[in-house]
């Protein structure tokens, strides 16, 4: 589907002519209007405000929306970068604005088709702020192409499959955990990948032993940081645990804010977008094929249940419940880290710095956590999943080694320059 990289121009928006791409220099800083940011906010309100989908399904309906807006842009501007799917003809002047509503409209319509009033307002409201001409219709014939590589790759990816997790009985095996005691979310191993060439590359070694030393210390500290009802647990480790547990997922906020901070065009929007949301996808997809493979148990079970597992250093507390509620699937490998260490590397990759500053609000929260880079974040959500209460430090370490692995193969094959 990635055929033949065509020859291009390296391309921006000028201020004179704020939807039309010529050529200029492509990193200058841009203040104007952002239809890839605008368009991004919409997707959020599809996806998760009305359609509810949990972090591990918004990652793939983000990267098919970020995948087909890249390469509408990217083909407005010349294709200075390599097309995920198609670099469709595109004649000088076509307007990137057009080309962006359009293919992120087409993409959001074909996943969420009861969404369709909501979403065509919107989109009629973006072609009207377009002035009617060659310009605006090219521009639409470029991102309906776009999105319809992106919808026709995407048909039959194994999508909301019917993969059920396997509940085990045995000590260290997965079952579900109260308080809804429900499974989700298997089929999301069974994906097809954006790009990696399978999963077992990126496989991880298994937890620790139930009756090791590792597994003993694994339990013992989030049975006491991550309890309900922890003494040793501060304010702001609290606060840092339900902020990364928000299912908004700050990310999308922090790579709003960051297109807006760094002033990027849009072109430059679309590829940071694209690199951060197609790599998360591929990271999940690993991910939750590992949850899969080991089958491991969650932290609530694990200390209910502590006489049960061999180890002379961890004890029954059958009371014991978490500062957040347990997903329902397994353990190792975590995927909020698999998916934040995806998104951070791909920043950073798109930087070409780590030390790039950033904050986002969680509502759950009720606070704005800020960062002086994307190292930073991603450590302290390490350290955020086992103050919840839901992740071992051994399945966060793993999916940090899961999310940066992916993450690499990922840009090293897509979104560079032509």
């Amino acid at each position: 589907m990635r055929a033949g990289l065509r020859a291009a121009v390296v391309a921006t928006l000028t201020l004179a002519l704020p939807a039309v791409f010529t050529p200029a220099a492509a990193h200058a800083g841009y203040a104007g209007p952002n239809a890839v940011v605008t368009w991004n906010t919409y997707a959020q309100d599809a996806i998760y405000e009305v359609a509810r989908q949990p972090p591990y399904v918004t990652a793939r309906s983000f990267a098919m929306v970020q995948g087909a807006v890249y390469d509408a842009i990217n083909a407005v501007a010349g294709t200075p970068y390599q097309p995920y799917l198609i670099a469709p003809h595109a004649r000088p002047g076509s307007s990137a604005d057009a080309a962006v509503a359009t293919s992120a409209h087409r993409v959001l319509a074909s996943l969420f088709p009861a969404q369709d009033a909501t979403l065509r307002a919107r989109y009629d409201e973006a072609l009207a702020a377009i002035p009617d001409g060659r310009a605006k219709s090219d521009g639409i014939a470029v991102g309906e192409a776009t999105a319809a590589a992106m919808i026709a790759a995407r048909s039959d990816d194994g999508a909301f499959g019917d993969a059920t997790w396997n509940v085990g009985t045995a000590p260290g095996q997965w079952r579900p955990t109260p308080p809804a005691f429900a499974q989700d979310g298997a089929w999301v191993g069974d994906l097809e990948p954006f790009v990696i060439p399978g999963v077992a590359p990126f496989g991880v070694p298994g937890p620790p032993a139930l009756t090791s030393a590792g597994y003993a210390r694994d339990v013992n500290e989030v049975r006491a940081l991550g309890s309900a009802t922890s003494t040793v647990r501060t304010a702001d480790q609290t606060r840092a645990a339900v902020w990364w547990h928000d299912r908004r997922l700050t990310e999308w906020e922090i790579k709003r804010q960051l297109a807006t901070s760094q002033r990027l065009s849009p072109l430059r929007t679309a590829r940071m977008f694209a690199m951060a949301d197609v790599a998360n996808a591929d990271a999940l997809i690993v991910c939750f094929a590992e949850k899969r493979r080991w089958n491991f148990w969650r932290p609530i079970t694990a200390v209910q249940l502590g006489d049960t597992d061999g180890n002379p250093d961890t004890g029954a507390d059958p009371s014991w419940t978490p500062l957040l509620v347990t997903p329902p699937f397994p353990d190792y490998t975590s995927g909020h880290t698999c998916s934040t260490s995806a998104i951070m590397a791909a920043l950073r990759r798109f930087f070409g710095r780590d030390d790039v500053p950033f904050s986002a609000y969680s509502a759950d929260a009720g606070a704005t956590r800020s960062f002086g880079g994307f190292s930073q974040a991603l450590a302290e959500v390490v350290e955020a999943r086992i103050w919840g209460g839901v992740h071992f430090r051994s399945a966060d370490v793993r999916g940090v080694s899961i999310g940066t692995r992916v993450s690499g193969y990922v840009l090293s094959h897509e979104f560079g320059r032509s």
